[in-house]
This record gives structure tokens, sequence and C-alpha cells, in this order.
């Protein structure tokens, strides 16, 4: 008997044991925080992926237009009397302050720029064509524009009728020039391609130039071989 009555406590205690477990919250809090972190931390992780791509497009988009104004405006500051002539190291000033615009997100190191000098003429037979004069670049990638290279009037196609897409075509008028840029950059995903792939960004923008240039002079080489022609990759 006396055994029976410990087995009959012993089922009591456990049956009251069960009921206050069944009953107790005190670990609730934890136990949805452990389901519902990896969630709200994914929700996290994709938001600022796609926030610093944003940002990255913008800084991108910046370049450009920035990029194109400098350029735009080279030659203002001529103290001679005759109309100025553009040169190489007047290219690299505005090349480099690209460079210090974009060192945060690594443009040059992962990406490409190109400056076009569009402008038109007519060839041996009369008749206008647009063509770019001359033609500079910085940044590792190895991408060439999407427009083509240097030529003349003579030697452009006259399937070429201009920069930019079919749909917003950009030309040049007689006696002044389009300073025209095109950039790609290969965004890197701040979690890998957990979320996100690795994303070629592109921009262009273009402005006419805002004073009288010698354009027939072309761009002036002054500084030999540190030209940032096309032919080259660097940074600098």
């Amino acid at each position: 008997m006396k055994k029976s009555t410990n087995n009959s406590k012993g089922n009591q205690s456990f049956a009251s044991f069960l009921r206050r477990l069944k009953l107790d919250q005190s670990g609730l809090a934890v136990t949805e925080f452990a389901f519902s972190l990896p969630i709200f931390l994914g929700i996290g992780m994709f938001g600022s992926e796609s926030a610093f791509l944003f940002a990255a497009n913008t800084a991108v988009s910046q370049a450009a237009l920035t990029l194109a104004d400098n350029a735009s405006r080279l030659g203002q500051n001529g103290t001679g009397t005759g109309t100025p002539t553009i040169t190489d190291a007047d290219v690299k000033q505005a090349l480099d302050g690209l460079r210090l615009q974009t060192n945060k997100i690594g443009l040059l190191e992962n990406g490409r720029v190109i400056l076009s000098s569009l402008e038109v003429g007519n060839n041996s037979a009369g008749v206008p064509r647009q063509f770019i004069r001359w033609q500079r670049c910085l940044g590792l990638r190895m991408d060439v524009s999407d427009y083509g290279g240097p030529s003349t009037p003579n030697t452009a196609p006259a399937s070429f009728q201009g920069l930019g897409p079919s749909t917003a075509r950009v030309q040049a008028v007689a006696n002044t020039a389009v300073m025209f840029v095109e950039i790609e950059y290969r965004y890197q995903p701040l979690f890998g391609e957990a979320f996100l792939a690795e994303t070629i960004l592109r921009q262009e923008a273009a402005f006419n130039i805002r004073d009288d240039r010698n354009l027939g002079a072309g761009l002036v080489n002054n500084i030999g071989t540190a030209a940032t022609t096309c032919n080259k990759f660097t940074v600098s």
C-alpha cells in the first residue's frame, strides 16, 4: 500500500508539472523571436542591398553628367585672344575630378569612362556627316564605345547619325561640338549573389560646348604618352 501511495503521488506531481508547462508562457517571446529573426534579417539585408544599388546607380549618373558638363566648359578660362584649343591636359583635369568624385564606389577600378567629341562636317562630296573627332577613356574595364571610335567626315559611315539610343539620338550642329560621356560600372553586391546578381550599370550624358573652340585643331596632345587614349586601361 505504501508503494502504491508513492506512485499515485508521483503521477499527480507529473500531471501537475505538465499542466504548469502547458500554461507557462515565459519563453514564448524568445521562441517567436528565434523564428522571426531570419525573416526580418533577410528583409533588412535585401533593403540594404537595394538601397546600395540605387545609390551606386545615382553616383554613376551624376558622374556622367558632371564630366560632360565640365568637358563642355573647357577653354572658358583661356587668356589668349584667339579661339581656344582644347588639350589633353585640359581633359585630364576633368577626368581627375571624376576620379575624386567616384572614389567611394571604385568606379574606375570596376568601370570604364569614355568621353567623345561629337561634331558635324562636310565630306569630300559636300554632304554633312556626324562624326567623332576625338575620344578619351579612363578605367580598368575593357569596354569600348557602343557607337564606335574617332573618324572624319570622309570616313564616318552614312549610317552613323549621332550618339545615343535611336529613340534619343544626340547630334552636333555646325561650328559646335557635343561632349558625350558613356560610363559602364560593374556593381558588386554587398552580400554576394544572395539577393542580386552582379550588374552592369550604364549611364550616358551629353552637353553642348559652352563657348567657341578651335574645332579644327582637334584635341592637342601636350602631355605625350600620359594622354588617356582609349587603348589604355588605367585609373590615372
